[in-house]
């Protein structure tokens, strides 16, 4: 089975130590643990441009795990969301809920399905919390 880049999505070879496309380090799962609080902080502090760089990464680290070629990358579902005005984060928000409980069952790690939660919480302009629960679920993959 083949690596992709958390970073950019190319693939590269199961042996490789960084992307040769643009240089980002790997390790053995994909997923990179990052301090919850900490991107928070930079997400307010950015006006929101580190969410939008944190958003990206949810959503290509979570394809990585459950094994999703099929659905968008971040990238492509940032546009989507900018395109719709944001109707399509809610879609996203109920849709990550979903894929990080298939990904919990397919790893056996202990993950709820909070995919109507999540939706819940983008209805009331609430996205940072799903993303604090969401990148909490997604470090229980890096360790």
């Amino acid at each position: 089975m083949s690596k992709f880049c958390v970073k950019c999505g190319k693939e590269m070879d199961d042996s490789a130590k960084a992307c040769p496309n643009c240089g980002a380090p790997t390790n053995d799962t994909g997923i990179y643990k990052r301090d919850i609080a900490m991107a928070v902080i930079l997400s307010i502090i950015t006006c929101g441009i580190y969410g939008l760089y944190w958003f990206i990464c949810l959503t290509n680290e979570s394809n990585h795990i459950s094994d999703d070629r099929e659905t968008a990358n971040g990238g492509l579902a940032l546009l989507y969301t900018i395109i719709t005005c944001g109707i399509y984060s809610y879609y996203w928000n109920y849709k990550m809920g979903k894929k990080m409980y298939e990904a919990g069952k397919l790893h056996n790690k202990d993950i709820s399905d909070n995919s109507v939660l999540y939706l819940v919480l983008a209805i009331f302009g609430l996205s940072i919390v799903s993303y604090c629960i969401i990148q909490s679920d997604l470090n229980k993959f890096a360790d």
